[in-house]
């Protein structure tokens, strides 16, 4: 493998995680929210 084929699939991977990253703590966030509210209305 050339050093330039390595270096884009190290990018692509880190793009990919990063994107990943963010979907995943927006859904945690969103989740969080979601029992909050539900937890207020309860009450």
């Amino acid at each position: 493998m050339a050093k330039d084929e390595i270096k884009r699939f190290l990018d692509n991977s880190k793009r990919t995680l990063d994107q990943e990253y963010e979907n995943s703590s927006k859904t945690i966030k969103e989740k969080l929210q979601s029992a909050k509210k539900k937890t207020l209305d309860k009450i």
